[in-house]
């Protein structure tokens, strides 16, 4: 059952009390959310607990939120914010773990041999992703997993819409170089 409100309305609802469209929130961001730090870590346990994190960040500042503020943009900040700190904690730069991660993609039927070519497109995928800059891979992971506009992505880093065009076509670049080495050489 798909509840027509928008992401704003129903989360001054969920401030106001409304703990029904909590869930609506959570149902429609849980996905794009998990991804986005999956994609940023690549590591799942580290992504479960800052995404259980950064979901009681949401409920405990829910009475900050005001209309207009875009509840996706909001979102992913707090996640954005999250993820520093995280780096911080650790640290040091955000960086592929030597050991394999789990599949990120949901389990899907087709036999062992489909599900290990799909654990391999992940991982070079990943492994691809943690050799992008770290501006260029959030605004990619900002674009792909939360949806955000360039318009979003300028406001969001207090950039031009040029630089965020310029970083999405340099990452888009070297993920393609990454992922497909040869295409490079065949004059791709």
């Amino acid at each position: 059952m798909s509840d027509g409100r928008d992401d704003d309305e129903l989360m001054l609802t969920f401030a106001a009390g409304d703990a029904g469209a909590f869930d609506a929130l959570y149902e429609r961001y849980r996905k794009p959310l998990y991804r986005y730090l999956f994609h940023a870590v690549g590591d799942r346990a580290v992504a479960d607990d800052l995404y259980q994190d950064i979901w009681s960040r949401i409920i405990d500042a829910r009475a900050q939120f005001r209309r207009g503020n875009g509840f996706k943009r909001w979102a992913f900040r707090i996640a954005h914010n999250r993820l520093v700190d995280h780096w911080r904690a650790v640290g040091r730069q955000p960086a592929m773990d030597s050991e394999p991660t789990e599949q990120l993609a949901d389990q899907h039927s087709g036999g062992p041999d489909a599900n290990a070519e799909r654990n391999q497109q992940a991982d070079r995928l990943r492994s691809a992703l943690m050799k992008l800059p770290a501006e260029q891979r959030e605004a990619f992971l900002l674009q792909q997993e939360a949806g955000l506009t360039l318009a979003e992505l300028a406001e969001r880093d207090g950039v031009g819409r040029e630089t965020v065009k310029s970083r999405l076509r340099y990452a888009t670049a070297k993920l393609r170089k990454f992922l497909d080495p040869g295409a490079e050489a065949a004059g791709e």
